[in-house]
């Protein structure tokens, strides 16, 4: 016999929307290669992708957004300019002497840097507004080969969607919408 109370349940399903996404795809648009569509979660949202399009066999400074399948790693953000935004990702603040490493005869090639004087690193922190978020993928990491492409990110589009140097890029509110939905499990499909 019951005991006349009900019994509720520890967890609750949660909605799609508060689910991180499998997987979200980036395809070039029509008659421009330089510009894209990503799709996540129902949506579908513009995106400027690399002057040199996409591009099966990547290369340092071809200008090219590669080809292919990667993950979120993590996603770096300006803590001077916007409060930490909700994200699944473990995050990162873009401290003022940041930089990402794109000498293919670097050791640290395709990775975060401290940057010295003279340094010939992309800074991360930027004038600009592209790199308040940055979202890491993990493009050419393991293994890292020089020469196969560096700093590709997903970060924030300029101002009429003009071509990246690689990167995949959007506006700021199509980014912390899908800052909200991905995590490190999240599919990058790209082609």
């Amino acid at each position: 016999m019951g005991t006349g109370k009900l019994a509720f349940p520890d967890t609750y399903p949660t909605s799609p929307r508060d689910r991180a996404l499998q997987m979200i795809h980036v395809r070039r648009a029509a008659g421009d290669r330089r510009r894209g569509w990503l799709t996540f979660g129902g949506q579908t949202i513009p995106v400027a992708l690399g002057r040199g399009g996409i591009l099966a066999n990547k290369r340092e400074g071809d200008g090219g957004t590669p080809l292919g399948t990667f993950r979120p790693l993590r996603l770096w953000w300006r803590a001077d300019r916007y409060t930490r935004p909700t994200t699944k990702l473990p995050t990162r603040v873009i401290q003022p002497d940041d930089g990402w490493c794109e000498d293919a005869a670097d050791r640290a090639y395709n990775k975060a840097v401290k940057l010295k004087p003279a340094s010939t690193a992309d800074r991360l922190t930027r004038e600009d507004h592209l790199y308040d978020f940055i979202i890491e993928i993990d493009h050419n990491t393991r293994p890292r080969i020089a020469g196969r492409g560096s700093a590709v990110f997903l970060h924030l589009a300029r101002p009429g969607f003009t071509p990246t140097a690689g990167c995949v890029a959007m506006t700021k509110a199509n980014m912390l919408r899908l800052l909200a939905r991905i995590d490190r499990n999240t599919r990058i499909v790209i082609g």
